[in-house]
């Protein structure tokens, strides 16, 4: 679900992605303003910001917070703050509203950001990239696979919240049962809080240990799996829209997307190669 305002420069877009088949939604914000300034306000949520450009002045906590470029901004629930540009050149961000078991996966307790402000590119690089592209396709495994995973972090890594254990015995054993069930249900994949609950663990545990088996997240491995099938019937004929429906993409530019990736080529590219080839 989407939802735009612009005036100018002063953009608003709202994307809503689903963690999970049947699980909670979660509102992604991309912004760009020149003169918008907030009036104080809380959200429910944990807001979590990365500016991209400009320089924005937040007020918090009874003092004043400055984010520049590749800053991560932790707003806590119930906390009143504004927002606005620190200069005439605006300032834009992306920021997510995350409930807070979403931060407590990877955790014993609710984390508390003492500093709303954090210095970390790698994760702030790939906050921006995953809100990039489940802000273009929403994809419901996708989201649950990425988000919880990189909110773990968050809280592990900058939070006074004392972490898990990361061992999970019998991970290649978790990782298969994994793949079992999504080839399986290539179509309409069950939620990776499902599987966890199946296997009496919990979404960061699977997400752990089906990552130390394969070495990518559960959504990765499936498209790959999907990539491969598309070849399959795009090699006997059908076209790619048909090929994308058929294997469980979005649509047909989620498939174009992953087979590039996977194949270094289009599908349409590929389906005139195999079939130049035919004798």
């Amino acid at each position: 679900m989407r939802g735009e305002t612009a005036t100018g420069r002063e953009q608003a877009v709202w994307t809503r992605a689903t963690l999970g088949r049947t699980g909670r939604p979660l509102d992604l914000l991309t912004a760009r303003f020149d003169r918008h300034r907030y009036a104080p306000h809380a959200h429910d949520e944990f807001t979590i910001g990365v500016c991209v450009g400009g320089s924005e002045i937040i007020d918090y906590r009874g003092g004043r917070i400055h984010a520049n470029p590749g800053s991560i901004v932790v707003l806590s629930p119930g906390e009143m703050h504004t927002g606005g540009p620190a200069t005439s050149d605006g300032y834009a961000y992306r920021a997510l509203y995350a409930e807070t078991p979403l931060l407590t996966e990877g955790t014993w307790s609710v984390p508390h950001f003492r500093d709303p402000v954090l210095d970390d590119p790698e994760l702030a690089s790939a906050l921006r990239l995953t809100h990039t592209e489940l802000s273009a396709c929403p994809d419901p495994l996708e989201a649950e696979s990425r988000i919880p995973w990189l909110l773990t972090a968050l809280a592990r890594r900058h939070s006074t919240a004392r972490p898990v254990c990361d061992t999970i015995p019998g991970a290649d054993r978790i990782a298969a049962t994994v793949r079992n069930r999504l080839a399986d249900e290539l179509l309409s994949p069950p939620s990776l809080s499902a599987l966890a609950a199946d296997l009496d663990l919990s979404r960061y545990q699977l997400l752990r240990a089906f990552r130390t088996s394969m070495g990518i997240p559960p959504y990765a491995w499936l498209a790959q799996h999907r990539v491969n099938r598309a070849k399959g019937l795009l090699e006997s004929g059908h076209r790619p829209a048909e090929a994308a429906a058929l294997v469980g993409f979005a649509d047909q530019a989620h498939l174009t997307r992953w087979f590039r990736r996977v194949l270094g080529v289009t599908p349409a590219a590929y389906r005139n190669s195999v079939q130049d080839v035919r004798p």
